[in-house]
């Protein structure tokens, strides 16, 4: 069994986010901006690359429904220069597309798709004007690789998500909202903030631009570690809660057996969060909804089952549990360096990489901690056990295990994130745990991996009326989460926000679901 440890992109639409300077004014008409000549130099190409074009020339970025736009289609067009109108009609193929200007975005659409943002037919369909949903999966600009664990939110509110390993999202957010911005925002990368009506009801894809620091900044900083550390101790009271507050998280943990999932537990729960000075001890939890998904063809092979997922996650909230790694003193058997500035929504941001001081030969963690330069706030901690020294480790994790079955540690990985509420105090925003092991049956040759993985997101922050649960709903954080009592109805996941399950994920859900069972009680 897992043991909690202390010390432990299919595009439905693409977005062109190409944040080239935008030297046109934003506040120029319609008609203007699109009779503005631009020069049509390569006349091959995807869709996608002579769009970039369009895009770095006027400084317009398109937002449109590859539905009606394929991506990836390439296309054999006429050089020359052209009105903006022409050039997008030339390189869709669709002189159909209707064109709408908001701001530094074009909107590309067919007429007939077209939602009027007042419409009011609750009449017809009342729970969609309730609430409304964006999804789409976030890349690096320049390498296109996937963003995991980004930050999705609605500014002015307490409402966000984050992506998942393959960069996915969805949020659900209720339709009073359909004025405000949506950010997009990850350590190292410039945020995005985009109208909600320019997303209302569609699935994006979007690219971010990684944030580079300027060598003069480098040749400056000179960042004594362990300051940055106590400084950081220092500030917890000015920058994290101190009064209790109501988390809605998402909360799912899976096992993983040779990379195909065979046990998934997916849940929402409503966290009550003591303040940081306040033992881990005090929070509570309680289960609002749960399924579970699991394998009925190979639990029988499997013995070990996770325990205590969800009070790793409240435990590694480590501005309330401070491990032995963010204190360091004289006895501390941590060495630490500085590893560089970064930036999170334009705020510089210090990193701090910690390691285990060579003489020592007990299993610790080597990591990175990023720390705000103007606050001080310890915004996002990445940090694993010394793989050299991993199966030292591994009697932490396993507290029993089946006769006959040997297991060893091979990787305990871990990120947990913070980022700040209305009010300005921050909360964690998102905790992830990966552990992956070796195991082997008694007269078996080869040996096979076990991964275990928990995960849980803040999807909404309440700090008003706050108390504590009825012992009576209080959920117990340290049995076999997964085997807890629940019912589950037909639509399951109603407007909660959940983190979506990645396309491996995905594929074994909808496998199990037919040759497995779900174990509703």
């Amino acid at each position: 069994m897992y043991q909690a440890t202390k010390t432990c992109f299919n595009r439905l639409l693409f977005i062109c986010m190409f944040s080239s300077l935008i030297t046109i004014n934003i506040q120029a008409s319609r008609h203007d901006a699109l009779d503005m000549v631009i020069r049509i130099s390569k006349n091959k190409g995807t869709i996608y690359e002579l769009l970039k074009d369009l895009s770095e020339q006027s400084g317009y970025l398109f937002i449109y429904d590859s539905q009606i736009i394929d991506n990836d289609k390439k296309v054999k067009i006429k050089k020359g220069e052209y009105p903006l109108r022409d050039a997008i009609y030339l390189i869709t193929g669709n002189n159909r597309l209707q064109i709408d200007l908001s701001g530094a975005y074009l909107l590309l659409r067919l007429v007939e798709t077209h939602i009027p943002a007042n419409t009011n037919d609750s009449a017809s369909n009342p729970a969609q004007d309730i609430y409304f949903t964006i999804k789409g999966l976030l890349f690096d600009q320049e390498t296109k690789e996937s963003i995991l664990y980004a930050s999705v939110s609605i500014l002015n509110t307490s409402i966000g998500t984050i992506t998942n390993q393959e960069g996915g999202f969805q949020l659900v957010i209720p339709d009073s909202l359909q004025n405000h911005k949506a950010r997009f925002s990850h350590i190292g990368y410039e945020s995005q903030e985009i109208d909600l009506a320019l997303l209302k009801g569609k699935t994006i894809d979007l690219g971010l631009r990684p944030q580079t620091v300027a060598l003069q900044e480098v040749v400056v900083s000179t960042v004594n570690p362990e300051q940055a550390l106590n400084d950081m101790l220092n500030s917890r009271a000015a920058n994290y809660a101190s009064e209790p507050a109501y988390l809605t998280t998402f909360y799912r943990e899976g096992i993983d057996h040779n990379d195909r999932n065979i046990d998934l537990t997916e849940s929402v729960l409503q966290v009550y969060k003591t303040g940081y000075n306040k033992n881990v001890a005090n929070d509570q939890v309680k289960l609002i909804k749960k399924r579970r998904i699991l394998s009925k063809t190979e639990i029988d092979t499997i013995f070990p089952k996770m325990r205590s997922g969800i009070k790793s996650c409240l435990i590694l909230d480590i501005i309330k549990e401070l491990p032995e790694f963010t204190i360091p003193d004289e006895e501390t058997p941590y060495t630490y360096s500085y590893k560089g500035k970064s930036f999170v929504d334009n705020r510089p941001v210090n990193i701090i990489f910690f390691q285990q001081k060579k003489h020592v030969q007990e299993p610790l963690y080597v990591g990175d901690l990023y720390i705000e330069a103007g606050n001080k706030a310890l915004i996002e901690v990445r940090f694993e056990i010394n793989s050299r020294l991993a199966d030292r480790a591994t009697h932490a994790f396993i507290d029993k295990k089946t006769a006959g079955l040997k297991i060893n540690l091979q990787q305990a990985q871990y990120i947990v994130s913070y980022k700040p509420s209305e009010d300005g105090r921050y909360y964690v925003n998102h905790v992830r745990g990966d552990l992956r092991f070796k195991i082997r049956q008694k007269k078996r040759l080869f040996s096979s991996s076990l991964h275990f993985w928990f995960e849980m997101a803040t999807c909404d922050i309440r700090t008003k009326e706050i108390k504590p649960f009825p012992l009576n709903e209080r959920l117990s954080t340290t049995q076999i989460f997964a085997e807890t009592k629940h019912t589950c109805d037909k639509d399951f996941w109603k407007n909660f926000n959940i983190i979506l399950p990645e396309d491996d994920l995905k594929n074994s859900i909808i496998h199990n679901l037919h040759e497995v069972l779900i174990t509703e009680q």
